[in-house]
């Protein structure tokens, strides 16, 4: 169960003076874990980034050879203040990684150790700007989406899970979690089997998924339409990349106020773990490696998606 991490994470992050350090709070009683804050300055304001390491018996940070899932918390901001009181829908990808981490280093103070190593990153501004979009307006954010990637895609991650709140659109009509094709190196794949696999499992429903397109998958600021950031990892890595939406029937603007769910980012939390659970252990794969290697052996590389494109 993940909805007393839920509760939590919510309750620290629902601040308008929280801070990187008040996060740090939570986890201090915890061995198995590292911790770094960094605040970070932008044209807008400031964010503090977090980076958590959940080490698994034979993980990279013990000397392992142990695989590394990345969890990446996906947002603009959790707060829009001074214009919006509260805590924003757009904060339910933080919570997620948040409750994501604490379940993980609760397990590992047990016993319950993942054999590889868990890196959850993500960022937290109370008062981050909006942005207009279509239908609704958007999170911003004090620094750009470079920056974001700078700090939150890791080296050491093997494959990537980012969590994202999905919910300013009317492509997905369906509340609850739901997950993306998997992208690598400007393709879009497959849905993951495996991934489909563990969301009929956490979930106990058929799983959800939602469609994305080239547009989707290419830098923000390139003046194409987005259907939100939840995929930018995959501009700044040549890692397999699968978003994790947490989504809504009807659409809800990312700036909303009350409108976060607590089991929905509880089932978004448990399906991350499960992932790194299966993963860590090379019982889960994102993409068919074979598959895409022969994709790129007859249509040749997409790496240009991962760009700012053609220069006239």
């Amino acid at each position: 169960m993940t909805l007393k991490q839920t509760l939590t994470a919510f309750e620290v992050l629902d601040d308008p003076n929280v801070t990187g350090e008040k996060v740090a709070a939570i986890f201090q009683n915890y061995a198995h874990l590292t911790l770094a804050a960094t605040t970070v300055e932008g044209e807008s304001g400031s964010t503090d980034f977090i980076k958590i390491i959940v080490k698994g018996k034979h993980g990279k940070s013990s000397g392992g050879e142990a695989p590394t899932l990345g969890i990446i918390g996906r947002l603009g901001g959790i707060g829009a203040r001074p214009g919006r009181i509260g805590m924003v829908s757009d904060a339910d990808g933080a919570i997620a990684a948040l409750t994501a981490a604490l379940k993980l280093a609760d397990m590992s103070e047990k016993g319950d150790r993942l054999q590889g190593d868990v890196i959850i990153t993500t960022h937290i501004c109370p008062d981050a700007p909006t942005l207009p979009h279509e239908p609704v307006d958007f999170m911003d954010s004090p620094v750009d989406m470079a920056t974001m990637n700078k700090y939150e895609v890791d080296p050491d991650m093997d494959a990537i899970l980012s969590i994202d709140t999905t919910k300013g659109n009317r492509v997905i009509n369906h509340k609850g979690i739901a997950i993306s094709p998997t992208v690598k190196s400007g393709y879009i794949l497959r849905v993951s089997e495996d991934l489909l696999r563990i969301m009929e499992m956490a979930t106990g429903r058929l799983p959800a998924t939602y469609p994305i397109t080239m547009q989707d998958i290419t830098p923000y600021g390139n003046g194409i339409y987005h259907i939100n950031s939840i995929l930018q990892p995959s501009v700044a890595t040549d890692l397999p990349v699968a978003g994790l939406a947490i989504t809504a029937e009807s659409i809800v603007p990312g700036s909303g106020t009350g409108a976060s769910h607590e089991v929905d980012i509880a089932a978004a939390a448990r399906f991350a773990i499960e992932t790194a659970k299966e993963f860590t252990e090379e019982k889960l794969s994102f993409y068919d490696q074979e598959e895409f290697t022969r994709l790129t052996a007859l249509y040749g590389s997409m790496k240009i998606l991962q760009t700012g494109g053609k220069k006239k």
